[in-house]
Order: structure tokens, then C-alpha cells, then sequence
């Protein structure tokens, strides 16, 4: 059975919004799917997930959150070669800087991310940016 894992951390609760429709369309036949919020999740977490998604909402000077969310990426740079790997998040400002590092970052960590820009939706997700979630998670199911 394919395990997908979806790790994220969510301020205002936007993009947890995203992770749990991320969720929903990758919950197929035979794909398990665990949604974790970041200070529940472990290095373990990546290494035993066939797909791996992480969610962080732009911060600051378009930065990753940096209590829990920038440690736990430090953590698993390491092990994140070959891993298929989705990036979404919500922003409220600028032009999406943060998930251009972030992708960029990953990619040279050797990761597979399996959508080349990141996935963004404008402060609270609208239905247009919860189907575009919703079409991740079945790309991931399907990775």
C-alpha cells in the first residue's frame, strides 16, 4: 500500500485548510494518508512515506515559520533525495518568494518534487484553490 504523508504547520488555519483537501483527494484505493501538523512529526515520518507533501504559509520577510517549520526542513534535508515531494501554503503579501526558495531548496536536496512551482493559494483557500488541492492529492496518490 502506497503511504502518503502531508506535514504541515498552519498559523491561521488556511493552510491546514489546504493540507486537509490535499488529503481528501488523495485518499484512493490503496493509498494511506496521514495528515500531521509539523511539532507531530519526525524525520521518520519522511523517510517511511513512498509521497511526501509539507504545507507552511509565507512568513515574515517570505520566510518559512521559524519556531517549528524551518527546523523540522533542516531536519530531513538529508533525507529527502528521491523522495516524490509536493510543497503547498497559503500567503497574504508579496509574490510567492517563499515557495520559490522553498522549491528551489528542496530540488537541491535532491528531492522529486512532483509540482514544479509549489502550490499557493491567497490568504483562506476559495474553492478554486481547494479543488486545485484537492488535484495534488490525487497527484500524489498517483505519484
Amino acid at each position: 500500500m502506497k503511504k502518503v504523508n502531508i506535514i504541515y504547520w498552519s498559523g491561521t488555519g488556511n493552510t491546514e485548510a489546504m493540507a486537509n483537501a490535499i488529503a481528501e483527494g488523495a485518499k484512493i484505493d490503496e493509498v494511506e494518508v496521514s495528515l500531521l501538523a509539523v511539532n507531530q512529526a519526525s524525520a521518520d515520518h519522511v523517510v517511511n512515506s513512498d509521497v511526501l507533501a509539507l504545507g507552511c504559509p509565507s512568513m515574515g520577510q517570505e520566510v518559512l515559520e521559524e519556531a517549528e517549520m524551518e527546523p523540522f526542513v533542516e531536519s530531513i534535508e538529508s533525507v529527502v533525495k528521491g523522495k516524490k515531494l509536493a510543497l503547498f501554503g497559503s500567503y497574504g503579501w508579496g509574490d510567492g518568494e517563499w515557495m520559490r526558495n522553498w522549491v528551489e531548496r528542496m530540488e537541491n536536496c535532491g528531492a522529486q518534487l512532483i509540482d514544479d512551482e509549489g502550490l499557493m493559494a491567497n490568504n483562506e483557500p476559495d474553492d478554486e484553490a481547494i479543488t486545485n488541492c484537492k488535484e495534488l492529492g490525487e497527484k500524489l496518490a498517483k505519484a
